[in-house]
Protein backbone atom coordinates (compact mmCIF):
# COMPACT_ATOMS: atom_id res chain seq x y z
CA UNK A 1 0.00 0.00 0.00
CA UNK A 2 1.42 3.59 -1.14
CA UNK A 3 2.34 6.11 1.68
CA UNK A 4 1.13 9.45 1.25
CA UNK A 5 4.96 10.47 0.14
CA UNK A 6 5.44 7.69 -1.99
CA UNK A 7 5.55 8.87 -5.41
CA UNK A 8 4.09 6.72 -7.94
CA UNK A 9 4.73 9.16 -11.16
CA UNK A 10 6.89 11.79 -12.39
CA UNK A 11 6.34 14.14 -15.50
CA UNK A 12 8.88 17.17 -16.33
CA UNK A 13 7.19 19.81 -18.24
CA UNK A 14 9.74 22.02 -19.90
CA UNK A 15 8.08 25.51 -18.91
CA UNK A 16 6.89 24.89 -15.50
CA UNK A 17 8.50 22.21 -14.11
CA UNK A 18 8.51 18.91 -12.06
CA UNK A 19 4.60 17.75 -11.78
CA UNK A 20 4.27 14.35 -9.46
CA UNK A 21 1.29 12.12 -8.37
CA UNK A 22 1.03 10.19 -5.29
CA UNK A 23 -1.52 8.09 -3.60
CA UNK A 24 -4.30 9.86 -1.71
CA UNK A 25 -4.74 9.32 1.91
CA UNK A 26 -8.25 10.54 3.28
CA UNK A 27 -7.01 11.02 6.90
CA UNK A 28 -4.53 13.25 6.03
CA UNK A 29 -5.70 14.90 2.62
CA UNK A 30 -8.99 15.30 3.47
CA UNK A 31 -8.65 19.42 5.30
CA UNK A 32 -6.80 20.13 1.75
CA UNK A 33 -9.56 18.73 -0.23
CA UNK A 34 -12.61 20.30 1.43
CA UNK A 35 -10.72 23.88 0.71
CA UNK A 36 -10.46 22.89 -3.04
CA UNK A 37 -13.88 20.62 -4.02
CA UNK A 38 -15.78 23.64 -1.65
CA UNK A 39 -14.43 26.55 -4.01
CA UNK A 40 -16.48 28.20 -6.44
CA UNK A 41 -14.67 27.36 -8.99
CA UNK A 42 -14.84 23.79 -8.54
CA UNK A 43 -18.71 23.86 -9.09
CA UNK A 44 -19.08 20.80 -11.57
CA UNK A 45 -17.03 18.83 -8.92
CA UNK A 46 -20.31 19.01 -7.15
CA UNK A 47 -19.21 19.11 -3.80
CA UNK A 48 -20.02 23.17 -2.83
CA UNK A 49 -21.68 22.15 0.36
CA UNK A 50 -19.80 19.39 1.67
CA UNK A 51 -18.44 19.66 5.32
CA UNK A 52 -14.80 18.30 6.55
CA UNK A 53 -16.52 14.87 7.69
CA UNK A 54 -18.15 14.07 4.16
CA UNK A 55 -15.03 15.27 1.97
CA UNK A 56 -13.30 12.46 4.54
CA UNK A 57 -15.93 9.87 4.14
CA UNK A 58 -16.21 10.38 0.51
CA UNK A 59 -12.90 9.82 -0.09
CA UNK A 60 -12.39 6.52 2.51
CA UNK A 61 -14.93 5.24 0.50
CA UNK A 62 -13.47 5.92 -2.92
CA UNK A 63 -10.10 5.25 -1.35
CA UNK A 64 -11.57 1.51 -0.20
CA UNK A 65 -13.36 0.91 -3.32
CA UNK A 66 -12.17 -1.93 -5.96
CA UNK A 67 -12.60 -0.01 -8.92
CA UNK A 68 -12.09 3.88 -8.22
CA UNK A 69 -8.66 5.31 -6.72
CA UNK A 70 -7.75 8.77 -5.76
CA UNK A 71 -4.72 10.67 -6.15
CA UNK A 72 -2.98 14.23 -5.24
CA UNK A 73 -0.90 15.32 -7.73
CA UNK A 74 1.96 17.94 -6.86
CA UNK A 75 3.81 20.71 -8.45
CA UNK A 76 7.16 21.03 -7.46
CA UNK A 77 6.42 19.08 -4.53
CA UNK A 78 3.34 21.17 -3.15
CA UNK A 79 -0.29 19.83 -3.62
CA UNK A 80 -1.67 20.94 -6.58
CA UNK A 81 -4.20 18.44 -8.04
CA UNK A 82 -7.18 16.21 -7.21
CA UNK A 83 -6.83 13.32 -9.53
CA UNK A 84 -9.67 10.02 -9.45
CA UNK A 85 -9.65 6.91 -12.17
CA UNK A 86 -11.89 4.02 -12.39
CA UNK A 87 -13.38 1.59 -14.35
CA UNK A 88 -16.15 2.88 -16.45
CA UNK A 89 -17.57 -1.26 -16.55
CA UNK A 90 -17.77 -1.09 -13.11
CA UNK A 91 -18.78 2.40 -12.02
CA UNK A 92 -19.96 6.22 -13.80
CA UNK A 93 -20.96 4.98 -16.43
CA UNK A 94 -22.17 1.37 -16.39
CA UNK A 95 -24.98 1.17 -19.04
CA UNK A 96 -24.73 4.54 -20.68
CA UNK A 97 -21.93 2.96 -23.31
CA UNK A 98 -20.22 -0.35 -24.24
CA UNK A 99 -16.93 -0.30 -21.94
CA UNK A 100 -13.61 -1.67 -24.35
CA UNK A 101 -11.01 -3.80 -22.75
CA UNK A 102 -8.17 -0.79 -21.49
CA UNK A 103 -11.11 2.01 -20.64
CA UNK A 104 -9.85 3.81 -17.53
CA UNK A 105 -12.50 6.78 -16.32
CA UNK A 106 -11.07 9.87 -15.13
CA UNK A 107 -11.84 12.89 -13.49
CA UNK A 108 -9.40 15.66 -12.39
CA UNK A 109 -9.83 19.12 -10.25
CA UNK A 110 -6.65 21.86 -10.25
CA UNK A 111 -6.36 23.85 -6.60
CA UNK A 112 -7.64 26.76 -6.69
CA UNK A 113 -5.08 29.68 -6.59
CA UNK A 114 -4.06 33.13 -6.06
CA UNK A 115 -1.46 33.47 -8.67
CA UNK A 116 -2.51 31.47 -11.93
CA UNK A 117 0.23 30.44 -14.09
CA UNK A 118 -0.24 30.16 -17.55
CA UNK A 119 -1.05 26.76 -19.73
CA UNK A 120 -0.69 25.38 -15.65
CA UNK A 121 -4.27 23.54 -15.93
CA UNK A 122 -3.13 21.91 -19.04
CA UNK A 123 0.22 20.39 -17.88
CA UNK A 124 -2.16 19.14 -15.33
CA UNK A 125 -4.09 17.30 -17.61
CA UNK A 126 -1.10 16.58 -19.64
CA UNK A 127 0.49 15.09 -16.09
CA UNK A 128 -2.86 13.04 -15.21
CA UNK A 129 -3.20 11.15 -18.78
CA UNK A 130 0.31 10.32 -18.88
CA UNK A 131 0.39 8.98 -15.97
CA UNK A 132 -3.09 6.84 -17.10
CA UNK A 133 -1.06 5.69 -19.70
CA UNK A 134 2.16 4.86 -18.12
CA UNK A 135 0.38 1.99 -17.45
CA UNK A 136 0.05 -0.66 -20.31
CA UNK A 137 -3.02 -2.01 -19.75
CA UNK A 138 -4.66 1.51 -20.49
CA UNK A 139 -5.95 1.93 -24.15
CA UNK A 140 -8.03 5.17 -23.67
CA UNK A 141 -9.05 7.48 -21.10
CA UNK A 142 -13.00 8.33 -20.88
CA UNK A 143 -14.31 11.30 -19.59
CA UNK A 144 -17.70 12.50 -18.98
CA UNK A 145 -17.77 16.11 -17.33
CA UNK A 146 -21.11 18.52 -17.62
CA UNK A 147 -22.03 19.19 -20.65
CA UNK A 148 -21.59 23.03 -19.61
CA UNK A 149 -17.79 23.29 -18.95
CA UNK A 150 -16.57 24.38 -21.74
CA UNK A 151 -13.11 25.24 -20.10
CA UNK A 152 -12.29 21.56 -19.51
CA UNK A 153 -14.32 20.28 -22.70
CA UNK A 154 -11.60 22.69 -24.57
CA UNK A 155 -8.40 21.24 -22.48
CA UNK A 156 -9.59 17.57 -23.33
CA UNK A 157 -9.82 18.42 -26.65
CA UNK A 158 -6.19 19.94 -26.51
CA UNK A 159 -4.72 16.66 -25.28
CA UNK A 160 -6.62 14.07 -27.74
CA UNK A 161 -10.25 13.88 -26.33
CA UNK A 162 -13.09 13.19 -29.11
CA UNK A 163 -16.39 13.60 -28.18
CA UNK A 164 -18.78 10.61 -28.42
CA UNK A 165 -21.94 13.33 -27.55
CA UNK A 166 -23.94 13.96 -24.37
CA UNK A 167 -25.33 11.43 -21.99
CA UNK A 168 -27.95 11.29 -19.22
CA UNK A 169 -26.00 10.83 -15.71
CA UNK A 170 -28.84 10.90 -12.58
CA UNK A 171 -26.44 14.28 -11.58
CA UNK A 172 -25.98 15.77 -14.50
CA UNK A 173 -26.00 15.77 -18.49
CA UNK A 174 -22.33 14.77 -19.67
CA UNK A 175 -20.01 15.19 -22.64
CA UNK A 176 -19.07 11.69 -23.25
CA UNK A 177 -15.26 12.10 -24.38
CA UNK A 178 -12.75 9.28 -25.14
CA UNK A 179 -8.77 9.54 -25.99
CA UNK A 180 -7.14 6.93 -27.26
CA UNK A 181 -3.07 6.54 -26.24
CA UNK A 182 -2.43 7.30 -30.14
CA UNK A 183 -4.51 10.71 -30.12
CA UNK A 184 -2.91 11.65 -26.86
CA UNK A 185 0.34 11.02 -27.94
CA UNK A 186 0.05 13.26 -30.91
CA UNK A 187 -1.72 16.05 -29.33
CA UNK A 188 0.59 16.32 -27.08
CA UNK A 189 4.02 15.77 -29.61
Amino acid sequence: MSTTTETLFTREDPVLGTFSVRALDPLTDSELLHGWVTHPKASFWMMQDASLPDVEREYMRICAAEHHQAFIGLHEGRPAFLMESYDPAHLELVGLYDPLPGDVGMHFLVAPTDSPLTGFTRAVITTVMSYLFADPATSRVVVEPDVRNTAVHALNEAVGFVPDGPIRKPEKEALLSFCTRARFEAATA
